[in-house]
């Protein structure tokens, strides 16, 4: 079995190209590599032939003989249905090629999947990301890995035009970091989306207020980025609430298998559960504001007037 090396790495597969997998493809095509990518919807892949990314018809096209397969797909079910059975990905795949999922799925669905890729004769590394559209944009996001240290460490030739990785463990634990980053950053959404909120209310500018915080003990990349969305109301989507409610559902699931109770997230998955359920599953999670605005709208109703029986 020919196992893929640092030096042998060379011709890469991409399977989901959208809002964060087309930045991606189109950087590590740009750092020199041989990409093949395929999406459910075409013409995300198509729009990637002008920077050198190949367009395969199918996602085993992608796969056939490359010598990593990076899968960047929306979630562990449609992950689990490409790269999963006789005609999935898996089984497209090279012996000694590593499949290298990028998506932040359940912990349990990356394990099974490297249980998977091994019975294959392939490598396995879950490898999430944090920083959103702008970092994939920008080749600055943090990636969390999961897997053999060797297999890791041959892939950081494919990471480099992508962020930072850390190796954070066996497999199924990049999942489990992406988990804890999810809850934090979910959470600090919806403390900067009240404080903004309350700075409105009260009659400050919330953008001032938002300039004052910066460089305190308050600030962060989510105040920095989120809140300027916030504040300009630009709610167009780089991480979907569908998604952010996705991950912290699965980590308070996880939670509870663990015997623990975790009462912030609890909170906050409310918050964007509610926001999907009231029409904003396609908007950035930073529109979590509009959600907080709609749950302290006063009422329109006016108290019942007295009667004369009550005089």
């Amino acid at each position: 079995m020919s196992v893929t090396s640092a030096a042998t790495l060379r011709r890469i597969g991409f399977i989901g190209t959208g809002i964060m997998g087309g930045h991606m493809a189109r950087r590590i095509a740009g750092a020199g590599f041989s990409v093949r990518a395929w999406n459910r919807t075409a013409a995300k892949s198509e729009a990637l032939a002008a920077d050198g990314v190949e367009v395969a018809p199918s996602a085993r096209a992608a796969a056939a003989g490359a010598d990593a397969v990076v899968c960047m797909l929306s979630s562990g079910p449609v992950c689990d249905a490409v790269l999963g059975g006789p005609e999935g990905v898996i089984a497209a795949m090279r012996t000694g090629a590593t499949l290298v999922v990028m998506s932040s799925i359940p912990v349990e669905t990356a394990r099974a999947q490297a249980e998977a890729s091994a019975r294959r004769g392939l490598r396995y590394v879950d490898a999430p990301v944090s920083g959103g559209e702008r970092g994939a944009r920008e080749g600055t996001l943090s990636i969390m890995a999961g897997g053999e240290a060797r297999a890791v460490a041959d892939l950081a030739p494919l990471f480099a035009p992508l962020g930072r990785v850390t190796h954070v463990g066996p497999a199924g634990s990049g999942e489990l970091a992406k988990l804890a980053n999810q809850l934090i950053v979910a959470s600090n959404i919806c403390a900067v989306a009240e404080a903004l909120l309350l700075a409105e209310r009260g009659g400050a500018d919330p953008e001032k207020v938002r300039e004052a915080l910066i460089g305190g003990f308050a600030d962060s990349t989510v105040l920095r980025q989120h809140g300027e969305r916030m504040v300009r109301g630009d709610f167009a989507p780089g991480g979907p609430a569908k998604y952010q409610v996705k991950d912290t559902s699965t980590a308070l699931r996880l939670a509870r298998s663990y015997g623990l109770t975790l009462p912030v997230a609890h909170t906050v998955d409310r918050l964007f559960q509610n926001l999907v359920d009231h029409g904003g599953a396609d908007l950035d999670h930073s529109a979590v504001l509009l959600e907080l605005r709609r749950a302290n709208q006063p009422a329109e109703a006016s108290a019942p007037a007295e009667t004369s029986a009550d005089v």
